[in-house]
């Protein structure tokens, strides 16, 4: 009489899925098992430990509010952070950088920037407006 293994039952429910997860700029992709009901924060959250842990480049940081998780058969947007990753009904997917959209210090750098250039303009104009007049 034979006796067979039984297989373990998932404790958590629900099924366990081999995602892929890209990363723009990296050598290739990782690979990870999740469960179905995981929500994407705790996909990107795992997927940046792994990609620092393989100590790949370029270094991305372990912030969650900076990246995105996409859908990579050509998703358009962004998943939110809450839903769970089984309903995209996709494995393959694409971790990118938020955008940056830091218009006050682009605001202020911008009018530094031009206040300096204006002041050396002045100085410039007046130097050669003082060496012509003074010529004549």
């Amino acid at each position: 009489m034979l006796m067979y293994k039984q297989k373990k039952k998932n404790s958590r429910g629900g099924n366990r899925l081999l995602i892929t997860v890209t990363f723009p700029g990296s050598t290739g992709p990782i690979r990870f098992v999740v469960g179905e009901e995981q929500l994407v924060v705790g996909v990107i959250q795992t997927a940046l430990k792994s990609y620092a842990r393989e100590g790949r480049l370029p270094v991305l940081g372990s912030n969650l509010n900076d990246f995105v998780l996409y859908c990579a058969p050509g998703g358009t947007e962004a998943l939110s952070p809450w839903e769970t990753i089984g309903s995209s009904g996709v494995r393959y997917f694409m971790l990118c950088k938020k955008p940056q959209t830091d218009n006050a210090s682009f605001d202020e750098e911008k009018h530094t920037i031009s206040r300096k250039w204006g002041g050396s303009l002045k100085a410039w104009l007046n130097k050669s407006v003082y060496i012509k007049i003074s010529s004549h």
